[in-house]
């Protein structure tokens, strides 16, 4: 059966793709159609009527008709939404409230109706269709062909909790998976039931073994690159563990499983002795087991592209060797908003039919009601605010991301994410964002030839202008030699990539200082976070605050100033 879905799912891979591309020469007419279809829909709710959706007929008219909102505006709305209130924002029943993270601000509500989620999986489907040529195009010329099959997910699955009117809510991706269960159950190479166990690190560790007992398992996906490296560490540290449960068919007395979920999975487990003897042989040579000499036929990674991605990205070697790594597409909980087109590249193709997009230049960002360009007005080099309606039922909205335009695909942008909207770190006026950040870490891991476990920047306390506070906890295994070096070349590098702070460097604001944090640091950073309700498969650490306690109470081994 699975064998089947696969089959048909890399039938229909293609037609997704060819559809998408074709509607890419044409970007405004297939604008301007999601648009006319959307107002249509949504004119009879109830802020539908207050915009007055019925009347518009062009885009010009409904720019000009319907104001540019923050999340601040529909919040009463979602909250009404959220009682079981019909009608408010979306005509059809609401079956699941996506949160946001929460990581740099209050938690958000994103209604979810089955017209929305069928919107979003146009994107994912023309993704799947790039993903397949891609698999058959760079297989070409390598020693191992890459193809599609089984992939290795971690995600928990559990529902957060009910609103009121008893509808699930949480992440996006336990929505998106729980509203295409059956499909999981096909294509991921863990039973769905193991991604609901409620610990974390239980969880990690049965689908890590569901997915060993599998040398065919083809690829790895998780939302964002911190929790692929996350995936690597679970595997390295209870490789003895899950070796000898694949080699009895048992799971290890310590992991915390609830009682039904339990023999629900027990009774999928079966002794593998050859599997687990293979995995023992590598464990005893290696000594360690890393996916890519776990699986052998490992074809591909998936998660995030763009932001501080190629931060983490550094590390992938060590694990993954010359294993490609897809983005698949570019969204959040508010919508998908790109494709991604193929391996190792940031730029996504703008998802035309999945939402309608307008772009705040940067010498608008200040504007109450900012003049927007269309998506054929982009200019590639240049960082816009982008603004999407949806069948979420919010219109020309700020979602708070700022993108890069990279170039074009036939007649459509292709965009990266760079950082989000107000996420910038200033002692004077520098405006430092989290993508200059981890463009200069990544420079300096290759430079000084160390692994960075993670990094974040801050501001020194009481003093005015504030320096900046560069604390890195450094990767298992790693040491810097040269730490006065290694800040004087954050200084030069932080200065290539934003001008302005060079300025500021070089008459006002104090020299930099390293703070070195103790082994494990970031893991209570990333804790915190759970404790405060982020969902583990939401978890990001900021790279760049302002908030001078985000680092309180950990321990800081050695303190280095940068001597001028």
């Amino acid at each position: 059966m699975t064998n089947l879905f696969l089959s048909a799912l890399k039938a229909y891979a293609p037609y997704a793709r060819t559809t998408f591309i074709q509607k890419t020469t044409q970007p405004m007419a297939i604008q301007e159609q999601f648009l006319r279809k959307l107002l249509q829909v949504q004119q009879g709710t109830e802020l539908g009527q207050y915009f007055g959706l019925k009347d518009i007929r062009t885009i010009e008219q409904f720019r000009q008709q319907v104001p540019i909102w923050s999340y601040a505006d529909y919040e009463p709305y979602t909250e009404r939404v959220a009682l079981g209130e019909p009608n408010v924002l979306n005509p059809d029943p609401v079956v699941y409230i996506n949160l946001t993270s929460g990581t740099t601000g209050k938690q958000k509500k994103v209604p979810v109706t089955r017209r929305f989620q069928r919107s979003l999986s146009r994107a994912n489907a023309a993704s799947l269709g790039f993903l397949h040529e891609a698999v058959q195009r760079h297989s070409l010329g390598r020693s191992q062909s890459l193809e599609l099959g089984r992939l290795l997910s971690t995600n928990s699955v559990r529902v957060q909790g009910q609103t009121p009117a008893g509808i699930d809510y949480g992440p996006v991706t336990v929505g998106s998976y729980r509203l295409s269960r059956s499909v999981c159950q096909r294509v991921f190479a863990q039973p769905f039931t193991a991604m609901e166990i409620a610990d974390a690190a239980s969880r990690h560790y049965v689908c890590l073994l569901f997915a060993l007992c599998n040398p065919q398992t083809r690829g790895i996906t998780a939302n964002f690159p911190m929790q692929i490296l996350r995936i690597c560490q679970y595997l390295e540290k209870f490789a003895d563990d899950l070796v000898q449960d694949i080699a009895t068919g048992n799971f290890a007395e310590w992991l915390t499983i609830d009682p039904t979920i339990r023999k629900t999975l027990e009774r999928l487990r079966t002794p593998l002795p050859q599997r687990a003897q293979q995995l023992r042989r590598i464990l005893q040579s290696e000594g360690r087991l890393t996916p890519r000499r776990a699986w052998s036929n490992l074809s591909l990674i998936g998660t995030a592209r763009g932001g501080t991605s190629d931060f983490y990205f550094e590390r992938f070697p060590d694990y993954f060797e010359d294993t490609p790594i897809f983005g698949g597409v570019y969204g959040t909980a508010e919508g998908t908003f790109a494709v991604c087109h193929d391996f190792n590249t940031d730029g996504s193709i703008l998802a035309l039919d999945s939402g309608f997009y307008e772009f705040i230049p940067q010498d608008q960002w200040e504007a109450a009601q900012p003049q927007t360009l269309l998506p054929v007005e982009l200019k590639v080099g240049e960082f816009y605010r982008m603004l999407v309606t949806s069948y979420s039922g919010f219109y020309r909205y700020d979602i708070g991301d700022v993108v890069e335009v990279v170039g074009f695909y036939g007649q459509t942008p292709l965009i990266v994410f760079r950082h989000r909207r107000g996420g910038l770190l200033s002692s004077t006026t520098e405006k430092t964002t989290e993508f200059h950040v981890a463009q200069v870490m990544q420079m300096l891991q290759q430079e000084f030839k160390i692994g960075l476990d993670d990094f974040c920047i801050t501001l020194s306390d009481h003093e005015f202008p504030a320096r900046y506070r560069v604390n890195i906890e450094l990767a298992s295994g790693h040491t810097l030699e040269q730490p006065q070096q290694f800040l004087a070349r954050f200084d030069d590098w932080l200065g290539e990539f934003n001008h302005p702070y060079a300025t500021v460097r070089s008459d006002q604001v104090p020299p930099p200082q390293l703070r070195i944090l103790a082994p494990g640091s970031f893991g209570i950073v990333r804790q915190r976070q759970l404790l405060r309700g982020t969902s583990d498969s939401q978890l990001k650490v900021l790279h760049i605050t302002e908030d001078r306690d985000y680092l309180d109470g950990l321990q800081v081994l050695e303190v280095i100033d940068l001597s001028e």
